[in-house]
């Protein structure tokens, strides 16, 4: 077997792939500073270094401004943003370097350049790798995604992707942001926090349209609070580099707006990466986006070909990607590899951070459901407030007849965490009731998810 891309789907491929037996060798071509570097974009550019930006920022501007809450003064605190990109820098070389010694531990043959189909070969394929052919009786195309290009302003310069925007040698007085998504609302976080005026530019008319709408005001309230300042329903008509910056002119309404900003970060979704790949040569079919077409079983139209994670579409999501690289390498394998995409959770990790799972209500009233949900502030409970952060709430969702949990929504202090517990419930087709009685260690956030449960029949005990 063949993996074609080292990101979080084909890396999770080939070692699931080497433990059913296969003998597996993985393709990646990225690099980071002249160095072969697997993880893709997750790893090295996006999940993990934005992740540890996040936590430094976080930590910068308690030291700040949260301390002296909990009667800790701080006096002169000052910033060392070389010394954080390089622990950002750090953290990215470990991780990176940990997927090579599972590599090696699982006896995957890991191969650096652009993998490309050649040809059809006695029921399997030659895959070209440089200068280099190998041949496999069964490739996986996991080449991932690309940031996608304000045909306005090409990457460059003062304009930024992701990566550009990890990797800032100074803070900028004034930072745009296009885009107000996870990316965006991330990024834009951490530069605000350590320092920089920002202003977040949207085409849609509201904040967070796929959350739950409860969620998406408190989070827009809070990132507001903070000092990001958001345009919604904005149609950008020009962008323009000078040797100072960047100027962006907007509409707005009736109104034309010219604001010029020191640098701009373009995070307006995602691409596929398929350039490169020989699709055209071979004849693998992808749909008018530039997605490999794929069954549910990951098969292309070409015999002995997959394609798994953000090349094939959906939620663009490191996690959904690594479960979908565990479930074709075990269908290869005559295992029942499956991932349930009703209970994927999503999380942006900003402060406060968001989670959910499942449906929200409007989606559960379209798919024909009749609803009952409950509702618990993190106001209410004794660890938030331990913490000094009180911020948010959980609501579960779950249907009138059966009180199955249908959907999980929240907002607060490391719902990234807490999220995992209802998904596992979910995951078992389980129910409001059996949420609410599982037993919650106290004082902890979690005792929120049980309260929120119990909402759902109005018997809530600490609220």
């Amino acid at each position: 077997m063949i993996v074609i891309g080292g990101g979080p789907a084909g890396y999770v491929a080939a070692i699931r792939a080497a433990q059913l037996g296969f003998k597996t060798a993985c393709v990646d071509a990225f690099e980071r500073g002249g160095k072969a570097s697997l993880g893709g974009t997750c790893l090295n550019v996006g999940c993990i270094p934005s992740k540890a930006m996040l936590d430094s920022s976080e930590r910068f501007e308690m030291v700040q401004h949260e301390l002296v809450d909990h009667g800790i003064l701080v006096e002169g605190a000052s910033l060392d943003l070389g010394k954080m990109l390089a622990r950002k820098d750090a953290v990215v070389d470990k991780m990176s370097g940990g997927i090579a010694y599972l590599f090696k531990k699982n006896k995957v043959t890991s191969l650096h350049g652009l993998g490309r189909l050649v040809r059809q070969d006695q029921g399997g394929w030659v895959v070209g790798v440089g200068e280099q052919e190998f041949a496999a009786k069964h490739v996986i195309i996991a080449t991932g995604s690309s940031p996608r290009e304000l045909p306005l302003a090409p990457f460059g310069g003062h304009v930024m992707d992701n990566a550009g925007a990890l990797a800032l040698d100074r803070v900028p007085g004034k930072l745009g942001v296009i885009g107000a998504g996870v990316i965006g609302v991330e990024l834009g976080s951490v530069w605000r926090r350590l320092g920089a005026q920002v202003t977040v530019l949207e085409a849609l008319p509201g904040f967070l349209q796929a959350a739950d709408p409860a969620v998406a005001r408190e989070a827009l309230k809070q990132l507001q609070k903070q000092g990001l300042e958001f345009h919604f329903g904005v149609k950008i008509a020009r962008i323009e580099q000078t040797e100072a910056g960047v100027s962006v002119t907007y509409a707005e309404g009736d109104q034309e707006v010219t604001a010029q900003f020191d640098k701009l970060i373009v995070a307006i979704g995602r691409v596929p990466n398929t350039q490169g790949l020989g699709a055209q040569d071979v004849g693998l079919e992808l749909d008018e986006r530039g997605f490999i077409k794929a069954d549910s079983h990951y098969r292309t139209n070409l015999p002995n070909v997959y394609a798994i994670g953000d090349v094939i579409g959906g939620a663009m999501l490191a996690h959904k990607a690594e479960e979908e690289g565990v479930a074709v390498a075990e269908l290869l394998a005559g295992q029942a590899g499956h991932v349930n995409y009703n209970v994927i959770p999503w999380v942006i990790y900003t402060s406060p951070e968001i989670a959910w799972a499942g449906l929200t209500e409007a989606q559960a009233k379209e798919q024909g459901y009749d609803i009952k949900s409950g509702q618990f502030p993190f106001s209410a409970n004794g660890r938030a407030a331990g913490h000094n952060d009180t911020r948010g709430f959980v609501k579960v969702v779950a249907d009138a007849k059966t009180d199955r949990i249908l959907g999980v929504h929240m907002i607060g202090p490391n719902v990234s965490e807490l999220i995992g517990e209802t998904v596992a419930v979910m995951e078992f087709a389980g129910s409001s009731e059996d949420l609410a009685r599982i037993v919650h260690a106290h004082p902890t956030l979690s005792e929120v998810v049980k309260e929120a449960a119990l909402g759902v029949e109005k018997r809530t005990i600490h609220a």
